[in-house]
């Protein structure tokens, strides 16, 4: 359980971490930015890893007077995210629902109400899933791999992967950067990561409350 809690402090306390990476790392706070947005985004067993948040963050921490650059920053972390979207499709598309029988101390990561929440968003928003759900945690990460089990074109997936990741990557990113020096969100971090969080689910939240209120007026 301590990896849990561990999970938890990162997420909440993200600028002070990233503060310690930079410090600790240096240029190699590049990579260790990259590999988390790829995780988060590409293996699908890893929906839990802050991205919203962290986006924010290191956008807010480059534009502090240190040695990273936000174009370059930006730029890595939209390949993360394509690439990291890509690599979610294709292991839908090569292993389909088994990949619901992986389990983390014995516990399911990728449960099968979960991929049908996500069949729910591609019911609604067809193949726009892949642009929206890049703000909807959990549901970011499922996306592109439910679209690999429904064997979506492509072509059709990677240009909507594309246009998904640079509103994600590059909106929050910057937002951090141009906002992250306001005072109020400076010294309230820990209240805006989650408000972020709040925001993000709540898309998640109206649909399970549709779904409850439909069933309800189904069984009156």
């Amino acid at each position: 359980m301590e990896w849990i809690y561990s999970l938890i402090d990162f997420v909440l306390h993200i600028d002070k971490h990233l503060v310690e990476i930079v410090n600790n790392y240096q240029t190699w706070t590049y990579l260790i930015l990259f590999l988390i947005i790829f995780v988060e985004t590409g293996v699908v067993v890893m929906p839990f890893l802050p991205g919203d948040s962290l986006l924010f963050a290191a956008g807010m921490l480059a534009a502090q007077p240190n040695d990273l650059n936000i174009w370059l920053m930006v730029f890595l972390l939209l390949i993360a995210a394509i690439t990291g979207d890509s690599l979610n499709y294709s292991i839908g598309k090569r292993f389909g629902m088994g990949i619901t029988r992986f389990k983390i101390f014995g516990k399911q990561v990728v449960k099968p109400e979960q991929i049908e929440k996500t069949h729910a968003f591609y019911e609604k928003y067809g193949s726009k899933t892949i642009v929206i759900a890049r703000f909807v945690p959990i549901v970011r990460t499922l996306a592109p791999f439910v679209g690999g089990i429904g064997k979506m074109h492509y072509g059709t997936f990677l240009t909507y992967n594309v246009v998904g990741a640079f509103l994600w990557v590059v909106g929050i990113t910057f937002a951090g950067y141009f906002l992250g020096n306001i005072p109020l969100i400076r010294d309230n971090f820990s209240k805006v990561v989650l408000l972020i969080i709040v925001i993000s689910v709540l898309p998640i939240v109206f649909e399970v409350v549709k779904e409850k209120l439909k069933s309800k007026k189904e069984n009156a």
